[in-house]
């Protein structure tokens, strides 16, 4: 298997009304998210769901009002996207979702080489993850229409900072 999509953070404190940082008019990103879901599984190529995952008092509480708790609704995956049994399943604490968990090993495991990324927020989850991809030697695909934020504004710089810095193929 050479290549994997990524599902960043579709969780229900994003994607959902009552979610802590509703993005906002989510229905298309959860769309395409969920048809790229059924094109990569009947492809048998490898979904990786990444949830952001923090414990009560996290720093980035700074900056965010708390969200995605470990164990609570709010970081679970939307039940629209819900993962299956062979689908992987990492949580992260950071924007990337490389630092500090076991995704490069388990890329690497099973031979990835490209990504495709999915998921919210563009310019924060997103992004970063797909710089340490780079940094990582993998080629990295994120389609506009798969990707979503609360700020359109900064949206548009993180794809535009994605292929033209990057060089991510952006789609």
């Amino acid at each position: 298997m050479s290549k994997a999509l990524l599902v960043i953070d579709m969780l229900n404190d994003f994607i959902e009304k009552d979610g802590a940082l509703f993005i906002g008019r989510p229905e298309e990103v959860v769309n395409n998210v969920s048809f790229r879901l059924r094109e990569w599984r009947s492809e048998g190529n490898p979904i990786i769901y990444i949830a952001d995952q923090h414990l009560p008092g996290d720093a980035e509480f700074i900056m965010f009002p708390p969200h995605c708790l470990a164990g609570e609704w709010g970081g679970e995956v939307i039940e629209a996207l819900t993962p299956r049994e062979k689908d992987f399943l990492i949580y992260k604490r950071r924007y990337s979702a490389f630092f500090g968990t076991d995704l490069d090993l388990t890329l690497r495991e099973l031979g990835v080489k490209e990504l495709e990324l999915t998921g919210v927020c563009t310019q924060i989850c997103v992004l970063y993850t797909a710089a340490d991809a780079r940094m990582r030697h993998y080629d990295v695909t994120v389609r506009k229409n798969c990707v979503a934020s609360f700020d359109n504004q900064a949206h548009e710089f993180a794809l535009k900072e994605m292929k033209e810095t990057l060089g991510v193929n952006v789609i």
